[in-house]
C-alpha cells in the first residue's frame, strides 16, 4: 500500500506540448522522483511523490504559468 499524495493543479495558461514540458522539467529538477501525469486538454497537472502543494505550485509559477486547485 502506498502513502504517496498526489496533488492536482490547473494550469489554465498551459496551452502545448511546450508549457507540458517546461511544467515537467521544472517538477523534476525540483523533486527528481516525483510522476507527473499532464492532461493537456483538460488543462491539469497531477504529481506525485513531490513537496508539498505551496512548494510544487511556486516551481510551477517559477517557469510563468498559473496553478490553481483542480
Amino acid at each position: 500500500m502506498s502513502n504517496e499524495t498526489t496533488l492536482a493543479f490547473t494550469v489554465s495558461d498551459m496551452t502545448c506540448g511546450h508549457c507540458a514540458k517546461t511544467i515537467t522539467n521544472a517538477v523534476l529538477a525540483a523533486y527528481p522522483s516525483a510522476k507527473i501525469d499532464i492532461d493537456l486538454a483538460a488543462k491539469r497537472v497531477s504529481i506525485a511523490n513531490a513537496g508539498d502543494r505551496a512548494a510544487v505550485a511556486s516551481v510551477i509559477e517559477a517557469e510563468g504559468y498559473s496553478p490553481a486547485d483542480a
